[in-house]
């Protein structure tokens, strides 16, 4: 089922509202990509490297986590894979909820060369701008994943 095709936002002038702008439309449509998707066919690996709807949306979340809010991941290979009890909609709840915390600290970073004000220490933080910058082509590669899969599962299109 095809559906309306959302082009890229408009976003303000600078470049923070225009980094935001894009990686909140990232957002937005990788979780939609996954919301509402079928059970069992959402954490069914439609490819050789296992890769799943539901696992794509689970790495993304931890993503958001270790970058924003500085929380430590030691095997990132396991981020991509949802727990068997863990429904369609408390993947995309708690990928909300990573994405809300995220934006909250956002908030508060004015300069863009700032490092991320994240508690991990002994680690240096990266500056707003990489972090944004890398949440984007995060988001955005994965994103790409997700539309395939998803159109895979139930012929879904569109962002």
């Amino acid at each position: 089922m095809a559906t309306r095709d959302t082009p890229p936002p408009r976003t303000g002038t600078s470049e923070a509202e225009t980094l935001r702008g894009f990686l909140d439309y990232l957002r937005i449509s990788v979780a939609a990509k996954v919301d509402g998707a079928p059970e069992p066919e959402v954490r069914t690996a439609a490819v050789r490297s296992g890769t799943n709807l539901l696992g794509l949306l689970s790495h993304l979340t931890y993503v958001e986590r270790a970058i924003f809010l500085g929380e430590r991941v030691a095997d990132w290979q396991a981020t991509f894979r949802a727990a068997p009890e863990d429904s369609v909609a408390e993947v995309v709840a708690r990928y909300r909820t990573a994405v809300e915390s995220a934006n909250a600290v956002l908030d508060g970073c004015a300069d863009l060369a700032a490092p991320v004000p994240r508690p991990q220490p002994g680690k240096p933080a990266p500056s707003v701008r990489w972090a944004l910058a890398h949440m984007i082509e995060e988001t955005g590669r994965h994103a790409g994943h997700a539309d395939i899969l998803r159109e895979l599962i139930d012929g879904s299109t569109g962002r």
